[in-house]
């Protein structure tokens, strides 16, 4: 397994949010978070790229315990975060944040950057650009192109199409399918949009009340009930 996580707990301070999260992502596999609003889906992305400390329980990653390890450490190991919100830097080009995404790697950035717009040709106009000035959509598209600029083997996607235009959205789906298609990618993704999770997961996870509940495939998506009660969004 490429990731395993067992036991997992943490939260804000006396606040506890995860509660004995287990479950396993194996190479290769897309795996989608849904859940209510306030049940732990940021907290855990947060928790596996080591922002918030374990309180209980072990992170491995690539068969190595991760569970005390820095973010920065967790990210030379392969972990690549898209938090929600984007998180670009604003007052910075286009092509000055994916240089921020090369900052682990050895080597020439102007080739790993190369290799990146190739999948996000929609960037290569806008180099040139502030991040700031972009659109919602290509906002999402550069957080993402310069979280691969760091080559991760694991990827952390949080709400990607919030706020975002439906043509960009089909163009995340496509571009990230082909990655996982063509080099291997793995993911864990949360996001509420129902269509966009069961066109990218390969098998979905519930979480309620900070712990993972149920496990779900993506073709279930489209039972009232299950959304319902298990998601928070009625149908």
């Amino acid at each position: 397994m490429m990731l395993d996580v067992q036991g997992l707990r943490t939260g804000y301070g006396r606040i506890p949010i995860l509660n004995d999260v287990s479950f396993a992502v194996a190479e290769g596999e897309f795996i989608g978070i849904l859940g209510h609003n306030g049940m732990g889906k940021t907290t855990l992305l947060k928790a596996l790229m080591g922002f918030l400390p374990a309180t209980g329980g072990r992170v491995h990653f690539g068969g190595e315990d991760v569970t005390a390890l820095e973010p920065y450490r967790r990210a030379r190991l392969g972990l690549g975060y898209v938090p929600q919100g984007r998180e670009i830097f604003p007052a910075l080009t286009v092509y000055d944040n994916l240089r921020m995404g090369c900052a682990k790697q050895v080597g020439a950035e102007d080739d790993v950057i190369e290799t990146v717009l190739q999948e996000f040709p929609r960037l290569k106009p806008l180099l040139d650009r502030l991040g700031g000035a972009l659109s919602g959509g290509e906002q999402q598209l550069l957080a993402i192109a310069r979280c691969l600029c760091g080559k991760p083997r694991l990827v952390l996607l949080d709400e990607p199409t919030e706020g975002i235009q439906p043509s960009i959205i089909e163009e995340i789906v496509d571009t990230l399918q082909r990655l996982r298609d063509s080099s291997g990618l793995t993911m864990i993704l949360v996001e509420q949009n129902l269509d966009f999770i069961a066109a990218m997961s390969q098998r979905i996870l519930i979480i309620q009340k900070g712990k993972i509940t149920r496990e779900v495939q993506p073709g279930n998506l489209g039972d009232p009930s299950l959304v319902g009660e298990f998601i928070g969004i009625t149908t």
